[in-house]
């Protein structure tokens, strides 16, 4: 009987080590999580109004870069733009939507030839933009953050 007593005794108390978690401290989380995360994908795209009520993450981000698009080519083509010669030109457009959803283009890149034969391209660009309104901003784990696109713009006539 002493036997049987004090071997449960004895896995009583060894057996609170079981028991026992190990705490993790916050910055030891912290530093782990980082290591995971993708700095370079976000949660959900940027969206207009307009593309409000799409769920597919890709589907969403191909709405955004349409309406960006067509109010582009939209603008472009009320200024009637004349050329005595064929034009295939793309033009890249570097697009930033902040936190807290401001639209802004940071550059316009574009040949020298186009920059002469069209001198307010830029500028039509920029105020296309602007026309858009502002959009609500990206989210990575539900916190809005910064992020940046490059729409290619081609211009063509024939």
């Amino acid at each position: 009987m002493k036997y049987i007593l004090l071997l449960i005794l004895s896995l009583t108390l060894s057996s609170c080590q079981f028991f026992e978690t190990e705490k993790i401290s916050s910055e030891t989380f912290y530093e782990e999580e980082i290591k995971t995360f993708n700095w370079n994908e976000v949660d959900t795209y940027p969206v207009f109004n307009s593309c409000n009520d799409i769920a597919e993450k890709e589907a969403g981000k191909q709405c955004f870069y349409n309406t960006l698009n067509s109010e582009i080519v939209t603008t472009l083509q009320q200024r009637n733009l004349i050329v005595h010669h064929d034009v295939n030109e793309k033009v890249l457009v570097h697009i930033q939507v902040s936190e807290n959803g401001m639209l802004t283009i940071d550059n316009v890149e574009m040949d020298s030839l186009t920059v002469v034969k069209f001198p307010k391209l830029e500028s039509w660009i920029r105020q296309s933009v602007d026309n858009l309104g502002a959009p609500l901003p990206a989210l990575k784990r539900g916190i809005p953050v910064k992020t940046k696109f490059t729409l290619p713009v081609v211009l063509k006539t024939e």
